[in-house]
């Protein structure tokens, strides 16, 4: 047993060791400048740029939070999540890639979502500017302390060490890496992450599937327990002060079904509005070499993202139908890949799937950190409070910024008990309403004016907080994904607002009308 745990931390530091060494190989064209730190040149080829955008975008939940809830609640929950995630992926690519592409470099070569927004509506006190980057700061705040808590588990989960001391470590080195490489070295690395990741969840779904006699003997284990293989019911299970309750014999207990509604449904799915706003992903679109490769991108991305989050439902049932007891509170169910994979496979492989997770967390966290810093460096700093600044003090200031948010996000994730999923659907579903509608108007939408891009932008990321915290609580038709609505009445108020006040200015239509001629 010691050595197959010596083994899994060998592997998985010859893989940190890699993922340093890349960081390594772009630091001087990284600090070259600020352009090439942030945005890496617009030199990512389709491969680079569809891969490490679905890397950045799944998070620590694609292996731990999106099993964690299939074994939870059964197959309803996560499989309707993964189908909105899928066909949000394609759809973000199919509209949204190439046009934002050639827009971004029409709009005065903008290397930020903020500075897009800025430069595509001609601001000149740069409110937009100001009002995305503190969205981008808050909710990524929240997204890098998801990415903590998930190394905290990782470590504690496999070798039992102290969750907040491995926690604090995990993001020490991901600042440090990030300081080093910028976009270019995080975008390489997500690329490789990425199939680290792909790897280890087919890995393990075909080596849980073989334990448990194949999709018939999971189902065989599982059909026992209300509602957990419906597609329009939800498991329940029985609990007492948060624990699951075990039967006398053994068994795992669950209360009769819930009902999962149309209502519930349309909710779930609406997760994949949230790629429209997701500025990690977006970043990708801007960054690629040529408008041309984004079709071929799109495939890739594709085709990556179902078959990752269908393995990853898939891990979720084989772990309950294999561990049906093996844990008994939400925040431990997510736990399940790290036990099946450590349990099922040889120690090197175990060890790849372990870097799969710190993968799927790195490259998650590191991109965060950057986009977070830039919208404080280049929209905050130099767009609006000190615009004479030099290269070196953007770059400096950039620095700073990633190990303020770092601390930030460390003290949200001090609570170990903190539910991956949940933490990443409240960001998601920020970024989402926030940047999605206005980003979706600005593109196609030559009428959409400045006011009605900051009443967009401001009614999307309160409705998420406000729905969240003092609306959903309510319950009934109210308890829906905050995305939906948020979403719902940013659109509204940026058609409403837009034609209550004055059409964009001529400069602004003939940008747009290039941006449409070119893409």
């Amino acid at each position: 047993m010691i050595s197959d745990t010596v083994t899994v931390t060998i592997t998985m530091v010859l893989y940190m060791a890699v993922v340093i060494g890349i960081g390594l190989y772009f630091a001087k064209r990284a600090n070259k400048s600020s352009d090439e730190y942030f945005l890496g040149g617009r030199s990512l080829g389709p491969w680079v740029s569809a891969m490490s955008a679905e890397a950045s975008d799944m998070s620590g939940y694609l292996l731990m939070g999106v099993p964690g809830v299939a074994y939870w609640f059964g197959l309803s929950d996560a499989f309707w999540t993964a189908l909105g995630l899928a066909v949000g992926t394609y759809l973000n690519w199919l509209i949204v890639a190439k046009r934002l592409r050639t827009y971004s470099h029409v709009a005065g070569d903008a290397i930020t979502i903020p500075d897009f927004f800025s430069n595509r509506f001609k601001e000149d006190k740069k409110i937009l500017m100001g009002i995305s980057s503190i969205f981008i700061i808050f909710f990524f705040i929240v997204y890098a302390a998801s990415c903590f808590v998930t190394m905290g588990k990782l470590f504690q989960s496999l070798f039992g060490f102290n969750y907040h001391g491995m926690m604090i470590i995990g993001a020490i080195f991901v600042v440090l890496y990030t300081f080093i490489g910028g976009f270019l070295a995080e975008s390489t690395s997500d690329f490789m992450q990425a199939i680290v990741m792909i790897f280890a969840l087919s890995m393990v779904t075909y080596i849980g599937l073989k334990e448990s006699g194949g999709i018939a003997g999971v189902v065989a284990n599982l059909e026992s327990f209300p509602g957990f293989l419906e597609f329009f019911g939800i498991a329940q299970p029985e609990l007492v002060d948060g624990v699951q309750q075990i039967s006398s014999t053994g068994e795992p207990l669950f209360g009769p079904a819930g009902d999962y509604s149309t209502l519930t449904i349309i909710s779930t799915l609406s997760w994949g509005l949230g790629y429209f706003g997701m500025p990690q992903v977006l970043l990708r679109f801007m960054a690629i070499r040529k408008p041309e490769e984004v079709k071929s991108a799109r495939r890739i991305a594709t085709i990556w993202v179902v078959i990752s989050l269908f393995t990853a439902v898939l891990i979720g049932l084989i772990g309950r139908s294999i561990y049906p007891t093996a844990f008994t509170t939400q925040g431990d169910a997510e736990n399940i890949f790290i036990l099946t994979a450590t349990q099922l496979l040889p120690p090197v492989f175990a060890g790849l799937a372990m870097a799969g997770i710190l993968a799927a967390t790195i490259s998650s966290a590191d991109s965060y950190l950057l986009i977070a810093a830039s919208a404080v460096s280049k929209n905050l700093f130099l767009g609006i409070f000190k615009k004479e600044a030099n290269d070196r003090d953007v770059m400096k200031v950039s620095r700073i910024t990633l190990v303020v948010i770092a601390i930030l996000g460390i003290l949200i994730a001090l609570d170990e008990n903190s539910v991956i999923f949940n933490v990443v659907a409240f960001a998601w579903a920020g970024f989402g309403a926030t940047f999605g509608p206005i980003m979706l108007f600005s593109l196609f939408w030559k009428r959409v004016t400045h006011q009605g891009a900051i009443a967009g932008m401001v009614s999307g990321g309160i409705t998420v907080i406000v729905w969240r915290l003092l609306i959903k609580p309510l319950g009934g038709i109210f308890n829906v994904y905050e995305l939906l609505p948020a979403f719902v009445l940013s659109a509204i108020c940026i058609v409403v607002v837009s034609l209550l006040t004055p059409e964009p200015s001529a400069e602004i239509q003939a940008e747009f009308e290039e941006a449409g001629a070119r893409g």
